[in-house]
């Protein structure tokens, strides 16, 4: 099977010592200093672990997010911060900008930036499990929840957490919030598509269907759009992406739509319905083209060689051939100049990202261990300028191969 979803790189990270030679006088905080370190580096390397399954990752996830937390949060509750929250200085690079990575002393763009590369580890796992061959009715299922938990993850870092940086995410970065809310509205987009792909299985109601494709084209349409005011350099091939996916979806709409039409005995408005499903389709598939031709961040993927792709073509040449042999027998209508208004609304399948909040702090964090962190013992020259070693090296993703296209619909 053909790579259905376009995925941007996983983020990079410099790596974090945790050593604070002199600040640190205790052994509980040593301890904590030893346990952030490791859970650090384990959740790192899952993030390109082809093993690794939900579960894992989010154990993974709280384990080191809830001792993070004590750099962050104060152990009362109250809303003051941590006093280690300016300790560490964190680097990381973002999806669209290669190698090239921001760094900041702020124990909460370590918090942000981490948890975006769990929800986009949610998003290639899906892609991957959505790769498989013959893939059953649980897997589906898990694809749709794991896009879901994905935008759930991307909302919570927008509304929560970014507003509480001192340094706010320059244009492009992945922490500014066009960028996150395009990361959501696409994994919307992504798990509707699996509802629509498991409504055609079932043969429901071309109303239905016609009306998800619709709201799914919307929200590819407001993703691209959302997008809209970064450079071309570094957005281009994901915005080719989602505009394809828009025009492929309103293709499907227009295509059911005239199923529908068809139904209630209006078949000169189907045919226009199906036209205008023929014509959004080939432009699909001429963007495809220029997909596969644009540069970008991420591996291209190929649409176009899908069986899921291929089968609309078919169904709306099928389905307008059938639409004009009924015209030209019984009905008799003059087919409308312009395409009928898709105003459909889906009552039925609509994704909600799925609620996220980060753990709370870890029971290893207690007064004693807070003071065990003396901060005025820190050395006169501690630079905030990263090391020569905290050079980011690219996360090395596993390559994944297509595997053969069974023709299943669950995309």
């Amino acid at each position: 099977m053909t790579h259905w979803f376009h995925r941007n790189p996983l983020k990079a990270t410099a790596p974090v010592s945790f050593n604070y030679y002199g600040v640190v006088t205790g052994p509980s905080a040593s301890k904590i200093c030893n346990d952030l370190r490791s859970s650090r580096a384990r959740l790192l390397e899952l993030f390109t672990d082809l093993n690794c399954n939900p579960e894992m990752m989010k154990n993974a996830a709280d384990s080191y997010f809830s001792l993070l937390q004590g750099f962050i949060n104060s152990l009362d509750e109250s809303t003051q911060e941590s006093k280690l929250r300016y300790i560490q200085n964190f680097k990381w690079t973002d999806t669209l900008q290669g190698q090239v990575p921001s760094a900041q002393q702020d124990a909460v763009f370590e918090l942000i930036s981490m948890g975006f590369n769990v929800a986009l580890w949610y998003t290639k796992y899906a892609s991957r499990l959505a790769g498989k061959e013959n893939i059953t009715e649980d897997e589906a299922k898990e694809v749709h929840r794991s896009l879901k938990i994905a935008a759930g993850i991307f909302k919570h870092l927008k509304e929560s957490h970014t507003p509480k940086l001192i340094t706010p995410a320059e244009k492009g970065r992945d922490l500014e919030s066009r960028l996150i809310e395009a990361y959501v509205i696409q994994c919307q987009a992504e798990a509707q598509e699996v509802t629509i792909a498991r409504a055609i299985e079932l043969k429901h109601a071309p109303g239905l269907i016609a009306a998800l494709a619709y709201e799914t084209a919307n929200f590819y349409q407001k993703a691209d759009h959302t997008l809209s005011s970064l450079e071309p350099a570094y957005s281009a091939k994901w915005r080719k992406y989602l505009h394809l996916k828009m025009c492929f979806y309103t293709a499907y709409a227009y295509c059911y739509h005239g199923e529908t039409l068809l139904a209630s005995d209006k078949c000169g408005e189907a045919i226009r319905s199906l036209q205008e499903a023929e014509k959004l389709y080939a432009k699909a598939e001429a963007l495809c083209k220029e997909y596969a031709e644009t540069k970008g961040p991420g591996p291209t993927v190929k649409p176009s060689g899908h069986l899921f792709f291929q089968k609309l073509g078919n169904l709306v040449k099928n389905t307008l051939e059938k639409c004009q042999r009924e015209n030209g027998f019984i009905y008799f209508q003059k087919i409308p100049t312009e395409a009928p208004q898709l105003e459909l609304k889906a009552n039925y399948g609509l994704v909600e990202p799925v609620p996220f909040e980060f753990p709370p702090t870890s029971a290893q964090w207690t007064p004693e261990t807070l003071a065990a962190f003396d901060l005025t013992k820190r050395p006169k020259d501690d630079s905030t300028k990263p090391k020569p070693e905290e050079e980011v090296k690219p996360m090395k993703e596993p390559d994944i191969k297509p595997q053969k296209d069974t023709g299943c619909y669950i995309s």
